[in-house]
């Protein structure tokens, strides 16, 4: 039994396609000429193209038995075409790839609790998709949308996860680039960092999916995926940063100067096209100013959902990697 997986040249992708081959089953994956894969197994097939191209989608998919969809735009700042590539077309060439597969057992797609457009209240499932005016948020609704038309229409065997704040080892935005603000001083707190964060460890979500993928019962349901520890931003900074052996943020920002001082960044660098990213944009205001804790009980009633990592051992793990990371780049300079 093959499963390929997208993304794997990524950080939760590249943990999935790492726990499958772990487990003794066979692993393929779509990646780039120019992707790093020095972090996988060299026992993984590779198939080299991306999801935009529907020749090397369709070689990606051959004899495959289960699809792990994790490859997506998922940054807080980039051009929208980008967004649209990676997280509308390159969806819609996985389902139309996919649907010609006689033996697909299961095609599980990753999406995001940003679906349901930063409620004030964590929302269940049943909850319907808000378009919050956000590039990613609305890219993703719009990838979901692909995905669901392919299991009325079609009966595509599909599951959907929304994984709320994934970090861990290899993790950019919660992991890499919160390091990197906590050590200049630059990271901020939401009103007092009070907003639960949705944490998950990223093994716990690989997890999730594996267990998933395996239930008849999960056919043609979502289900939002957290460690659900109720930890807030300022409970997983203050880990952070003392772990780091750094000090906690100091600054902190009401949510609605917070928002403000967002769209004043995010102007000049939209209509000016300046290049890097804003120092705080909209979607991190909403992240971090709204509770992610969303209810998690359907995904432990189905499929027997249970964070094994708890947060302090997360954090723990994601600040050894860093330091080895970091400790390997100055060997190799």
């Amino acid at each position: 039994m093959a499963s390929l997986v997208t993304g794997a040249s990524g950080f939760l992708g590249g943990r999935l396609a790492q726990m499958l081959r772990e487990r003794g089953e066979e692993a393929v994956i779509l990646a780039r000429a120019t992707s790093d894969l020095r972090h996988l197994p060299s026992s993984i097939r590779v198939v080299r193209g991306d999801l935009l191209d529907r020749g090397s989608v369709q070689e990606a998919v051959q004899g495959v038995t289960n699809i792990y969809h994790c490859a997506a735009c998922s940054t807080d700042w980039a051009p929208r075409q980008t967004y649209y590539g990676a997280n509308v077309l390159g969806t819609q060439n996985l389902i139309d790839a996919a649907q010609r597969l006689p033996g697909l057992r299961r095609l599980l797609h990753v999406s995001t609790t940003d679906v349901y457009g930063y409620p004030e209240t964590p929302c269940a499932e049943d909850h319907s998709l808000v378009d919050a005016g956000l590039p990613y948020n609305q890219t993703k609704g719009q990838g979901e949308a692909i995905v669901w038309r392919a299991y009325r229409e079609h009966g595509l065997p599909i599951t959907i996860l929304r994984p709320a704040t994934i970090y861990g080892p290899r993790g950019k935005d919660f992991t890499l680039e919160i390091a990197s603000l906590l050590r200049q001083r630059l990271m901020t707190y939401i009103d007092g960092g009070a907003s639960p964060g949705g944490f998950t460890y990223v093994d716990n979500v690989a997890q999730a999916m594996l267990d998933a993928a395996e239930s008849a019962d999960t056919i043609g349901e979502a289900y939002n995926i957290a460690d659900g520890t109720g930890a807030t931003w300022k409970r997983y900074l203050t880990l952070f940063a003392e772990q780091l052996g750094t000090k906690p943020p100091w600054i902190n920002l009401s949510f609605r100067t917070a928002l403000v001082i967002a769209r004043t960044m995010e102007a000049p660098h939209r209509y000016l096209g300046l290049r890097g990213r804003p120092l705080l944009t909209q979607h991190a205001v909403r992240l971090l100013g709204r509770n992610q804790e969303f209810p998690i009980a359907k995904a432990r009633s189905s499929f027997g959902f249970a964070p094994a990592i708890s947060l302090e051992e997360g954090v723990r793990r994601s600040v050894a990697w860093l330091r080895d990371a970091e400790a390997l780049k100055r060997t190799r300079a």
